[in-house]
C-alpha cells in the first residue's frame, strides 16, 4: 500500500497538468484540425482549429504549440469570444513554463469569458477556474483547489446536466480526493460520471479516462479485482486505436493493477510497452513514471544494480527530480541500493546528499513555521495591549461614576439619605460584579496564552528532538552500521565471531528504536497524510497478540488546522498508552468523529477499571495533561470506570483556541 502511495503522489502532478482530453482516434482528430487550418473556412473557425492544436502540441512540441497559438490569436482579432477564448490557451501554453504568467491568463479569460452567455463559453470559464487553481497549487496546496472545484467549476456546468464536461470535471475532482486518500468520495465522484458518461458518451476520451482514474483509486486501496473491471472496459475502447498516445495511460493503469496484485515479472513487460509509446509521442514525464515503476519493481526483485541504473536514470533526466521531495526519496532509494550492493563509499554519498537536501527543506519549513508564529505572537501582543487599555479605561469610569454619584448624594443628603444610600449599594454591588467578572476573564485569557505557550513550546521541541535524532544521530548510526557490516564481511567469519555479530544486531535494534522514538515524538503520518491516518497507525502500533484496538472514524475533516490535528492526535495517544499499561484489556474499541465544528471522541475497554480521583490522590501527569490539551480545545471530559471497564467520552471544539 505504502509503494502505491508513493507512486500515487508522484503521478498526481502528472494528473492534474494533463487537463486536455484528446479523442481516442487521435489521429483523425489531428487531420481534421489541420485541414480546417488549411481550408476555405472562417477565420473563426480557424482561430478555434488553432487553439486547440497549441493544447494539443503544448508537452510534445513547444514551439509548434506557441506557432498555433499566435497564428490563432491573429484569426481571432475581430471576433470577441473566439479573442476571450485566446487567454484560457495562453494559460494552457504557460502552466507548466510559468504559472505566474498562467494564473494572469486564466483570469483574463474568465474575465471575457463571463461576458458571454452560452455552453461553451461557461466550460471554457470552469476549465479556466479549475487551471488556475492548479497553478496555485504549491502556494497553496489542495483544499482551495477542491473549493474551486466544488464553488465555482462545477457549478458553471452542472446546469448542463448530461453535458460530457461535467463528466469530466467530476473525475478530475476524484483524481485529486484520490491522491488526498479520500478513496470514498473519490469513488462517488468517479461513478457520477460513469452515470453520465456511460448513458450519454459511451465511446468518448472522457469516459476512457474515467474508467482508468477508478481502476487507479481501486489500486490504491488495494483492490485489484474491482480495478481489473474497470480496466478491462478501458481496454475495450482503446483497442481499436493502437496509434493513439492513450495506450500509454492504459499501460500505466495496468502497471498499478500487476503491482497491486505483486505480479512484479508481469508488470516488466506492459511499462516497456507504456515506454514505447511514451517515447513515439514525447509524453516525457510520464516515461519517467514508468521508469520510476520499472526502478520499484527491480528492486522488490533484488536485481539492484539494475534498479540502481534506472533511477539515476531517472534522476539524470529530470522531469521527476525537479520536485524537491521527490529528489529527495531519489536520493534516499540510491543510499539504500548502494548499501545492499555494499558500495559503502557510494552509499554514504547519497545519504549525504539525502541529509542535506533534508535539512535544507526543514530549514525552509522551520522559516515559514517561525514566521506564522510571530505573527500570532504580534497579534496576540497587540490584543493583550488592548484589553489592559480597556480595562484601564473602564476602571477609570468606575471612577468617574463613583465621584459623580457622590456628589449627586451631597447634594440631595437632606431629601434623598435613604435613596442614596440604596443607590449607593446596588452601584457599588454591581460595579464588583463586574470587576469580578472582568478579572476573571482576564485570568482565563491568561490561563489559555500560558496553555498554548507550553503545548506549542512541547510541539516544538519535540519535532526539534525529532528531527535531531532521526537525521542527525540516526543517519551517523546508520553510518557506523555500514561501515561495520562492511568491514566485517571482509574481516571476520559469522561462525567464530558470533559475539560480534551478536553486538552488530544490537546496533541495529538501537538505530530502529531510535527511529521509533523519532517518529512517536514527531509523527510523520500525521503530516504527510493527515490525522485519521496517523491516528490508525498510531493504533496499529499499540495492538499486541493479547490486545485487539478497533478505530472508527467518522466524517474527520482534512482541512482541520495543523495544531488542532497535533493536540487532538496527542489527547488519543494518552488515551491508548493509559488503557494498555494500565487496564490489562483485551479488546479496545475507539471512535473518533466530527460533526461541524465539534469533534468527539470515545474510547472504551474490558480491563480492570480505575479511580476517577486518582488525580486528586496520586502524580498523575498523564491524566493533567489530557484535561490541559481538553480545556485548552474548549472541551469536556467525562470518565466511567468500574472493574468491568473504562468508558470515556471527550467532546473538543475545532476553534478552541
Amino acid at each position: 500500500m505504502k509503494r502505491l502511495l508513493v507512486l500515487l503522489s508522484l503521478f498526481l502532478s502528472f494528473t492534474l497538468q494533463s487537463q486536455q482530453i484528446i479523442p481516442l482516434n487521435e489521429k483523425a482528430y489531428i487531420d481534421s484540425l489541420q485541414n480546417i487550418t488549411k481550408g476555405n473556412h472562417s477565420d473563426p473557425s480557424k482561430a478555434t482549429a488553432s487553439f486547440l492544436l497549441s493544447n494539443y502540441y503544448r508537452n510534445s512540441d513547444s514551439v509548434l504549440s506557441k506557432k498555433y497559438l499566435a497564428k490563432g490569436k491573429i484569426l481571432a482579432q475581430n471576433n470577441p469570444f473566439i479573442s476571450a477564448k485566446y487567454y484560457y490557451y495562453e494559460g494552457q501554453y504557460n502552466l507548466d513554463r510559468n504559472k505566474n504568467k498562467a494564473a494572469v491568463s486564466y483570469q483574463q479569460a474568465i474575465q471575457f469569458l463571463s461576458k458571454f452567455k452560452n455552453e461553451e463559453s461557461d466550460f471554457l470559464q470552469a476549465l479556466a477556474w479549475y487551471s488556475y487553481g492548479v497553478s496555485q497549487k504549491d502556494k497553496e496546496g489542495y483544499i482551495p483547489l477542491v473549493k474551486i472545484m466544488l464553488e465555482k467549476s462545477i457549478p458553471l456546468v452542472e446546469k448542463y446536466k448530461n453535458s460530457r464536461n461535467l463528466g469530466f470535471l467530476y473525475t478530475q475532482l476524484a483524481v485529486i480526493l484520490t491522491y488526498n486518500a479520500q478513496f470514498k468520495k473519490a469513488e462517488g465522484y468517479n461513478n457520477k460520471a460513469l452515470e453520465i458518461l456511460e448513458k450519454q458518451y459511451p465511446n468518448s476520451a472522457e469516459l476512457f479516462f474515467t474508467y482508468l482514474n477508478s481502476a487507479n483509486n481501486f489500486c490504491y486501496q488495494a483492490n485489484g479485482d474491482q480495478a481489473e473491471k474497470y480496466l478491462n472496459k478501458a481496454e475495450k475502447l482503446v483497442r481499436t486505436y493502437p496509434e493513439s498516445s492513450s495506450n500509454a495511460f492504459y499501460y500505466y493503469s495496468k502497471t498499478l493493477l500487476y503491482i497491486t496484485r505483486q505480479k512484479n515479472e508481469e508488470a516488466l513487460p506492459v511499462i516497456e510497452k507504456g515506454i514505447l509509446y511514451t517515447r513515439k509521442y514525447n509524453q516525457n514525464l510520464l516515461a519517467q513514471m514508468f521508469y520510476f515503476n520499472k526502478f520499484d519493481i527491480l528492486k522488490k526483485l533484488k536485481r539492484y544494480k539494475e534498479a540502481k541504473t534506472t533511477l539515476k536514470d531517472v534522476l539524470t533526466e529530470k522531469s521527476l527530480a525537479i520536485d524537491l521531495n521527490n529528489r529527495k526519496t531519489f536520493y534516499k532509494q540510491l543510499s539504500l541500493l548502494n548499501e545492499e550492493l555494499g558500495d559503502t563509499k557510494e552509499a554514504l554519498l547519497w545519504e549525504q546528499r539525502y541529509s542535506k537536501l533534508n535539512d535544507s527543506l526543514n530549514t525552509e519549513n522551520v522559516k515559514l513555521e517561525i514566521n506564522k508564529l510571530e505573527t500570532k505572537f504580534n497579534t496576540a501582543e497587540k490584543e493583550r495591549k488592548i484589553a489592559t487599555l480597556n480595562a484601564e479605561k473602564n476602571q477609570k469610569d468606575l471612577e468617574v461614576n463613583k465621584k459623580n454619584s457622590y456628589l449627586w448624594g451631597m447634594g440631595l443628603v437632606l431629601l434623598l439619605a435613604l435613596s442614596l444610600l440604596i443607590f449607593l449599594f446596588i452601584i457599588f454591588r454591581k460595579n464588583k460584579k463586574i470587576n469580578e467578572q472582568r478579572i476573571n476573564d482576564i485570568k482565563q485569557k491568561e490561563e489559555l496564552s500560558l496553555t498554548k505557550a507550553i503545548l506549542d513550546g512541547e510541539e516544538r521541541e519535540r519535532e526539534r528532538i525529532a528531527r535531531d535524532l532521526h537525521d542527525g544521530l540516526g543517519g551517523m548510526l546508520a553510518g557506523v552500521k555500514i561501515n561495520f557490516s562492511t568491514w566485517s564481511s571482509c574481516h571476520l567469519n559469522p561462525e567464530k565471531d558470533r559475539e560480534f555479530y551478536k553486538i552488530l544486531g544490537q546496533l541495529d535494534s538501537s538505530v530502529s528504536e531510535l527511529r521509533h522514538v523519532a517518529r512517536n515524538l514527531m509523527p510523520e503520518s500525521l503530516l504527510n497524510f493527515g490525522l485519521e491516518t496517523a491516528i490508525l497507525d498510531l493504533c496499529e502500533f499499540y495492538k499486541r497478540k493479547n490486545l485487539e484496538i478497533d478505530f472508527q472514524a467518522i466524517d474527520i475533516d482534512k482541512a482541520l488546522p495543523l495544531n488542532i490535528q497535533l493536540n487532538i492526535y496527542r489527547i488519543v495517544q494518552e488515551l491508548l498508552a493509559n488503557a494498555v499499561k494500565h487496564a490489562e484489556a483485551s479488546s479496545i474499541l475507539l471512535q473518533c468523529s466530527q460533526s461541524g465544528e465539534n469533534f468527539l471522541i470515545t474510547i472504551e475497554d474490558n480491563g480492570k477499571g480505575f479511580d476517577k480521583n486518582i488525580e486528586n490522590t496520586s502524580k498523575s501527569m498523564g491524566l493533567r495533561n489530557l484535561k490541559n490539551r481538553v480545556n485548552y480545545l474548549k472541551g469536556k471530559m467525562e470518565i466511567n470506570s468500574d472493574d468491568q471497564g473504562t468508558a470515556i467520552n471527550i467532546e473538543l471544539n475545532i476553534h478552541g483556541e
